[in-house]
């Protein structure tokens, strides 16, 4: 029963810290720069990404007479 005591208290106490923290000072919004990320990843993705190589087809290569 010890350990569940202290778990909590240790529990309680980031809480109470994390609270005061978003209140008091100004504190970024995760998701949001989460979200600008993945935006900007996958806008450089497509920017840089290699192009496809032709295809080696024989019927692409048959010319009409």
């Amino acid at each position: 029963m010890a350990w569940f005591i202290k778990s909590s208290m240790s529990f309680i106490a980031g809480t109470g810290l994390g609270v005061y923290i978003a209140q008091n000072y100004n504190v970024p919004n995760v998701k949001k720069l989460a979200s600008m990320a993945v935006s900007v990843a996958s806008h450089l993705e497509q920017a840089y990404r290699k192009p496809k190589p032709e295809s080696n087809n024989k019927d692409d290569d048959v010319q009409d007479s």
